[in-house]
């Protein structure tokens, strides 16, 4: 049966009982999909059999004609990888900080007052945009200005509109901020990194923007997703709001729930360096496997009634964030997010009425799967 969340039924359910694997066309090459939440997790810790050591193959699709450096620390292998994450941690750990709660919660309560005196919003363009946008300025200790050229760039940095040359402003924005950073040091990002040593040297530009790279593209349209997905799933189901009205201690519990139930990531590659059989599929080396997060999500050996959205679910070893070394650098700003809407949406909306709406979804040869929405224009109605 199809999930609150998800208009059609979960098309990995089949597969992942039959033999934990599909095999899909991507980009003219057929990629087996690890289905199964238990196989996920043991194949996220082998590095040396399913290395990420890829650059610009570890997205799916491959993003070799958009980008032209290597995602940093994504797409480094251990021990590397461990030296790379300990440099760009500080700032996503910032999320964590009383200062950047206090901003988000300031930011989100803003923006469903404005909601609140309009007759109607669309929630990607108009709300999840600029908030996803304006909350990273605060993680990244940026400018807001900055945050408003950011919300011009869509749902993706990549994959909205013409890949390559967004790719290539992207680059060329980067170094503007790096450039600048370097000639007036202050406590930004990109400030930051141009004054950052890496095993006794200095980060080259290459690897500066390696880390704008995955700040900017490796949470955009997954941020954005949640919001989308959490608010279209409120509006259709208004007793689970009022739920955590009166039981604001359950939003973390239920923002756990969301990451599981959307899965806003619904997989990402590794390769393979030497031939490997995966379930009777031969993988030649340099060839890919794909770790299914959605899949995993909603595998039934794990999670009971996986298809029902329970927002006291506990415990939930969701794999949304990922897992092993590579677990999501941008786990805690997400969470941020999703629990002071849940908080602010509890605090001043009393209900949340759909208009109109076109689902998001991701059409593969083997597999379709909804992911949130195109578009989601919605009524607040206020809280008295």
């Amino acid at each position: 049966m199809p999930c609150p969340i998800h208009s059609q039924p979960d098309p990995f359910a089949e597969p992942r009982r039959a033999n934990g694997i599909l095999v899909n066309e991507f980009q003219g090459k057929a990629i087996p999909m690890i289905l199964r939440h238990e196989e996920l997790r043991r194949t996220a810790k082998d590095w040396q059999t399913f290395s990420s050591d890829a650059p610009m193959r570890v997205p799916i699709p491959s993003e070799e004609q958009v980008r032209s450096v290597r995602q940093l620390p994504l797409e480094v292998d251990p021990p590397l990888h461990g030296d790379y994450r300990e440099i760009a941690e500080p700032f996503f750990n910032r999320a964590k900080l009383p200062e950047v709660i206090a901003a988000v919660e300031i930011l989100i309560s803003s923006l469903l007052a404005d909601a609140l005196q309009r007759d109607s919003i669309e929630i990607v363009r108009e709300f999840a945009i600029p908030l996803q946008s304006r909350a990273l300025a605060h993680l990244l200790n940026m400018p807001q200005s900055e945050a408003e050229i950011w919300i011009n760039w869509g749902t993706h940095v990549f994959r909205e509109g013409d890949g390559s040359s967004k790719g290539a402003a992207l680059e060329k924005y980067m170094n503007g901020l790096f450039d600048h950073g370097e000639a007036i040091p202050s406590d930004s990002f990109f400030s930051a990194l141009s004054r950052t040593n890496f095993q006794g040297r200095p980060l080259t530009r290459e690897e500066m923007l390696g880390y704008g790279s995955i700040m900017f593209a490796g949470g955009r349209d997954t941020v954005i997703n949640s919001i989308s997905g959490v608010i279209g799933y409120l509006s259709k189901n208004p007793e689970a709001l009022e739920f955590l009205r009166e039981n604001p201690k359950k939003i973390i519990n239920a923002s756990e729930e969301f990451f599981r139930a959307i899965s806003p990531v619904t997989h990402i590659g590794r390769v393979c360096p030497v031939k490997t059989d995966v379930h009777g599929t031969e993988v030649a080396a340099g060839e890919l496997i794909t770790l299914c997060f959605a899949s995993a999500n909603h595998d039934e050996t794990v999670f009971e009634n996986p298809e029902e959205v329970r927002l006291e679910r506990k415990p939930n070893p969701h794999v949304a964030f990922g897992f092993g070394p590579h677990l999501c650098l941008g786990a805690p700003h997400a969470r941020l997010i999703v629990r002071t809407l849940l908080k602010c949406l509890c605090e001043q909306v009393h209900r949340i009425e759909i208009l109109t709406m076109e689902e998001k979804i991701e059409r593969e040869e083997s597999y379709n799967r909804t992911l949130a929405y195109e578009f989601l224009k919605v009524r607040f109605s206020r809280l008295s």
